[in-house]
């Protein structure tokens, strides 16, 4: 048996693919920040679904749970229902460990004024054979703020916030009775959202 010929037509004119330089580029990364939402947005929004503190700190609905099932319902239909109140009491233990710890308060004024000014002159600046725009020159003063801070303190500072915040938020959720705020509207939201 023969086997036929095939016989294909592979000629043309192929032009090679422009040389792309691998490694990290900078400028991808500064762009990130564009895509995420500035604090004062999240902090707006926040503000708009944050729920009355009366009924946040009312006493009289704090009970104990009968079981662990209905412990872990409550836990995480009180995170859904109060999120934005305790995105605020999280704030309130940054703010408080800020004024009790006047070092890291220095640090920060000074890194933020460093910032603003760089913003304010808006110039770029040579570093390396590269250039920097303001961007780069805000986030090069934050990384060199870094052991500064540390010295200082903050990083025990940021421990004790996530863990009185972790304290503080978890016992709320976990003895605060939703049933007998939410009513058949919240309910139907509550599960939406969750």
């Amino acid at each position: 048996m023969e086997t036929p010929e095939v016989h294909i037509d592979v000629s043309g004119n192929m032009e090679t693919p422009p040389d792309t330089k691998s490694g990290f580029n900078l400028s991808s990364f500064t762009n990130f920040s564009t895509r995420i939402p500035s604090l004062w947005e999240l902090l707006r929004l926040s503000r708009q679904n944050i729920r009355p503190w009366s009924e946040f700190l009312q006493t009289s609905n704090f009970k104990t749970v009968a079981n662990v099932s209905r412990l872990t319902n409550r836990i995480i239909r009180n995170l859904a229902y109060f999120q934005s109140n305790y995105l605020f009491v999280f704030l309130g233990l940054i703010v408080y460990c800020l004024l009790t710890s006047p070092l890291i308060l220095i640090v920060l004024g000074a890194v933020f004024y460093a910032c603003y000014k760089i913003k304010q002159n808006s110039t770029p600046v040579a570093f390396f054979s590269k250039q920097l725009n303001t961007n780069q020159q805000c986030i090069a003063v934050g990384v060199a703020s870094v052991p500064v801070l540390y010295l200082a303190g903050a990083g025990a500072v940021m421990f004790w916030v996530l863990g009185a915040s972790f304290f503080v938020i978890s016992l709320h959720a976990a003895f605060y009775n939703i049933d007998a705020i939410v009513t058949e509207d919240t309910e139907t939201f509550l599960s939406e959202t969750v």
